[in-house]
This record gives structure tokens, sequence and C-alpha cells, in this order.
């Protein structure tokens, strides 16, 4: 993959970030779903790929994208300024529970690191963009509960293991799981990903769902096109 990532209304330029664009954070950037946001937050932006598409698909908000990887974090800005969306996207060099705002969000998103305690990786800047420890996803559902609105919610993609210890830790700040979708690559293998959404809202979660991404081997589904055609050149 090159160092350039067209999408059908705006580009990504990759290069300089750890973490490029992957399958994670188009189908999070594509899947979220919440009325008329004004205000979003995408945590852990990389290079703005996610920002860009809720930029893309809300197009009355503002949105923040706050990043860690002083790199990555030039990217988001530079290919926020890049797009149309550049008077709505602004990127933040701060780790999330050093981000100061005034403002509560009704949409949050992150597509975080998530190796808990694995090995960390040799590549120390790959490292901090795909590791992370519990103190983490502590300070990530605290301060998402800090800034989120009553009636807004906080959408994040993550392996079956880490997505299971988030919700429950959620639950001590008041944040409810709402909405739990199984991520499979096809129909013969195991999940590989949930897709949460979690509010303060207290109702019941909806019944589980599932959403493959490949019919066979290298044929994606009529589900994952559709819910990509208005990004992807290919559909």
């Amino acid at each position: 993959m090159g160092s350039i990532f067209k999408f059908k209304e705006f580009e990504v330029n990759q290069s300089g970030c750890a973490m490029k664009i992957n399958t994670d954070g188009v189908l999070l950037g594509a899947m979220v779903v919440q009325e008329r946001p004004e205000y979003i937050l995408d945590i852990g932006t990389g290079t703005g790929v996610i920002a860009m598409m809720l930029a893309q698909r809300f197009p009355e908000a503002q949105v923040d994208a706050v990043e860690i990887d002083e790199s990555a974090a030039n990217a988001a800005i530079n290919n926020f300024a890049n797009s149309k969306f550049a008077t709505r996207n602004k990127a933040h060099l701060s780790p999330i529970a050093d981000y100061q705002t005034t403002k509560k969000y009704d949409l949050i998103v992150s597509n975080p690191p998530f190796f808990v305690n694995d090995l960390k990786n040799p590549e120390t800047r790959k490292g901090i963009a795909r590791h992370a420890d519990e103190e983490f996803f502590e300070s990530l559902v605290q301060k998402a509960n800090e800034i989120l609105t009553d009636k807004g919610s906080f959408w994040l993609i993550l392996p079956v293991k880490q997505a299971e210890l988030l919700v429950e830790s959620a639950a001590s700040y008041g944040l409810s799981l709402q909405r739990r979708i199984a991520v499979c690559s096809d129909q013969s293998r195991p999940v590989i990903r949930h897709i949460i959404c979690l509010s303060k809202q207290k109702t019941a979660p909806s019944t589980s769902e599932t959403f493959y991404i490949y019919e066979s081997k290298g044929v994606h589904t009529p589900a994952y096109k559709t819910l990509l055609k208005d990004f992807f050149l290919a559909f």
C-alpha cells in the first residue's frame, strides 16, 4: 500500500505514521450510529481517516481528533487541512488523559491500541500505537464518561477479550453496553473483533449481531460493500 490512500471524497497521506489505514478503522468509521451529532471526538486518530469518514457522514458536525504520537498527529493535521473538512476537523497532540476541553461530545469513537500486557513491539512508535496497559483503558473510559453527553454514544473496536474487559471497566463509570457487533473474516472463522457501543443510558443492549467481511476468499460480502460504498473507490 502506498503512502497515499484515496477515498471517494478525500485522500489520506499515511507517510510517517506507525499504523496505517486498516480494516478495523474503516469498519468503525462506517458503522457507528448517532442521531445528528454536533460534536464528535476521535481518540487515537492516527492518520485521521476515521475522523474524516465521520465528517463525511455527519456534515453538520465538528470533529476533534486526539493523537499521542507527534508524527501521526502532524499527518492528521495535514490530511485535515488538505480535505474539504478543513474548517470542521481539528487534530490535537495529547494523551487522552490530558486532553482538555469544555465541550460535551455527542459521539466519541476509538480504534485504540489493544495488546494489553503483551510483549512490546521492538519498534517503539509502532509499540505505542498497538500496545496499551489496563491504566490506558481505565483512563479512556473515565475520560469518555466525563465528556460524553447524556444521550451520546461511545463506540470502539477491539479484540473479543479486550472488549469484554473494557465493557466491565466502563460499567464502573456508569457507561452501559448498548450494542455489540461481532466481526468475522468469514462464516468459517471465529470472531476476531467486537464493535461495541457504550452510553450513559441504561437501556438493555440489543440482540447479538454478526458482521462478515468475506463470503469467499478475496470476495467481500454484499454487507461489506454496502457499508463502505460511500468511501471506497472499488465499490
